[in-house]
């Protein structure tokens, strides 16, 4: 029977993922193994870098690093950071945490929610003091359930500026080598215990490693995997990584690691139809509102993205309209990379008037106009509006801008339940000897479905955990290098 290919597999598959040592020979040695070069397995090679002086090898199996991250805002949130006393903001990280915990109704392990929010102030510091990667607060809006400014930002808030500095200190790390066309395919055991990998595109070499780490991400880009776990989000656009076929959490199960919240994903309300750039969220959290073809409201946007996705997929055709205007237009352009890449896209229309933009949206150009009123008219009277929203909200004026949006599948949150050091647990409690794992390979802190995803939860669990892993591995090998 022919093998599946990696995109295709599933944890029922019957193909190894695990290979004996005895069976195989070592090609050549390393110290630290990381599997993935998203943010999650840039941030532990350099946190590993930290620590020793051995050979730190990062594989990534697509041509370009980045992942899920680079295909993000690239916002790190973090509580208690200088950046925010700097402008008057006092947050300890229980507020950060009890936000995660309340949009996920307690849903995700208390601890290490409690634990990321702790280290969150540190990853920050680390990632600009140590590394010099550029990150500033971002302080005009907030995202929702956000209960204070906390988000730390690349330059142009843009997921791709922060991985390409990340790969600049990578290249100019002597102890860190890194190879691209790489794909992880199985890991190498000696009983219990991980002891390396095997690797490569059309040649494979067998790797031994003191320690392995996983940063391969979830499993949105495999549609067995998708169907089986969030089949309600199935049918959806994807937009994520390539590379998110599942590879890490299946090697994990593989070794009898513990599964959590596999049913859990961010999904995303806003990708623009036809030219499939990300319509920024800030649109909406400026003011700006979705309406379905019959110019209806349908949907709470104050509740987030992720949760909103669904519900524009529900709608007729699988998408809505974005309706806001010229003042959150002029706002957002030159702050977003997004948003500026959009425009050249011709994402977005104008009009004059909100029956013209609705006629060349194709939305009910009259119930686009009771909708608009009708939420003017909630904000002008300090009440809840049609959907029952009541943040982020401003009137809208013309000359209005819109776009034809839908639903889409970012990355799943589920995968394998990790310590505080993001070593790999396994369903007896005890932890894979010298496996770890983080970011979407590892479960994340938003519990269970789309709705208990808080903006900034994916990249605080891929560089929160990523650093952890990294520090751990790298100070516990048996050789103190």
């Amino acid at each position: 029977m022919a093998t599946p290919e990696l995109g295709e597999r599933t944890l029922e598959d019957p193909t190894p993922e695990v290979v004996d040592v005895a069976d195989v020979t070592i090609d050549v040695e390393t110290d630290v193994l990381i599997a993935g070069g998203g943010g999650t397995g840039l941030v532990a090679a350099l946190a590993a870098a930290d620590r020793t002086d051995g050979t730190i090898t990062v594989l990534e199996k697509s041509h370009r690093l980045g992942g899920n991250t680079s295909l993000s805002t690239g916002m790190v949130p973090a509580a208690g950071t200088r950046f925010q006393r700097e402008v008057g903001i006092e947050e300890e990280p229980a507020d950060m945490a009890r936000d995660i915990l309340e949009k996920n109704d307690h849903e995700a392990d208390e601890a290490m929610v409690e634990h990321l929010c702790t280290e969150s102030k540190n990853l920050i510091h680390w990632l600009v003091d140590d590394w010099d990667i550029t990150l500033n607060l971002v302080d005009d809006f907030k995202y929702p359930k956000h209960s204070a400014y906390r988000m730390h930002a690349p330059a142009g808030r843009n997921g791709e500026n922060l991985i390409e500095e990340l790969s600049e200190r990578i290249e100019a790390t002597e102890t860190i080598e890194l190879l691209k066309h790489t794909p992880v395919t199985k890991l190498v055991a000696d009983g219990d215990a991980v002891v390396g990998a095997v690797a490569g595109e059309t040649h494979e070499e067998v790797i031994g490693a003191e320690k392995v780490i996983l940063a391969t991400d979830g499993f949105a880009g495999n549609r067995q995997m998708v169907e089986r776990h969030c089949g309600q989000i199935a049918e959806a656009l994807y937009f994520g990584s390539d590379g998110n076929t599942g590879d890490g959490i299946r090697w994990g199960a593989a070794l009898d690691a513990e599964l959590a919240c596999m049913d859990s994903y961010q999904g995303h309300a806003t990708v623009v139809q036809g030219t499939g750039a990300l319509s920024t969220y800030a649109i909406i959290m400026n003011g700006g509102f979705l309406v379905n073809e019959n110019g209806r409201r349908f949907g709470n946007e104050a509740k987030g993205y992720s949760a909103l996705a669904l519900d524009v997929v529900e709608q007729s055709g699988s998408v809505a309209y974005e309706i806001f205007d010229e003042r959150i237009f002029e706002k957002l352009e030159g702050e977003f990379d997004d948003f500026d890449e959009a425009v050249d896209l011709g994402s977005y229309r104008s009009a004059p008037d909100i029956e013209m933009l609705a006629e060349k949206l194709g939305c009910d150009p009259k119930t686009t106009a009771d909708a608009l009123e009708s939420y003017n008219d909630a904000i002008r009277s300090d009440e809840p509006d049609d959907v029952g929203r009541v943040d982020g909200r401003t009137i809208l004026e013309p000359p209005f801008y819109g776009a034809t949006v839908t639903g889409s599948l970012f990355h799943t949150q589920g995968g394998l339940v990790v310590d505080e050091h993001g070593r790999v647990r396994k369903t007896d409690g005890d932890v894979v000897d010298n496996l770890y794992a983080g970011g979407g390979s590892a479960v994340g802190i938003s519990g269970h479905g789309s709705g208990g995803y808080l903006s900034g939860n994916g990249l605080t669990t891929a560089l929160g955990l990523g650093r952890l892993a990294g520090l751990h591995a790298a100070s516990t090998l048996e050789d103190g290098r």
